[in-house]
């Protein structure tokens, strides 16, 4: 089992349902005005939401923040492979 120190800390502010920022972040999988999806070190990430778009993302650091209308948070423990395709 991977020890908490190690990890990198994972936080989500959402600010009134229309600024999101997220720390933690391993990998950037998709990402459009709709939707996200994102790895963390706490898990998968879903995002969804009308008018998404990044207005920073820092790879060393793994911090992102965006705007637009978020409509849902998801968290999963491992992957749903072809899942982002098949909502659309």
């Amino acid at each position: 089992m991977e020890k908490q120190e190690a990890m990198r800390p994972h936080r989500l502010l959402l600010e009134g349902r229309e600024k999101l920022l997220i720390s933690g972040i391993e990998q950037v999988d998709c990402f459009d005005e709709t939707g996200a999806v994102l790895y963390t070190v706490m898990g998968r990430l879903e995002i969804r939401g009308e008018g998404l778009h990044i207005l920073e993302l820092s790879q060393d650091g793994g911090d992102l923040s965006m705007e637009g209308k978020v409509s849902a948070l998801f968290y999963t423990d491992r992957p749903e492979k072809g899942f982002w395709r098949r909502r659309k």
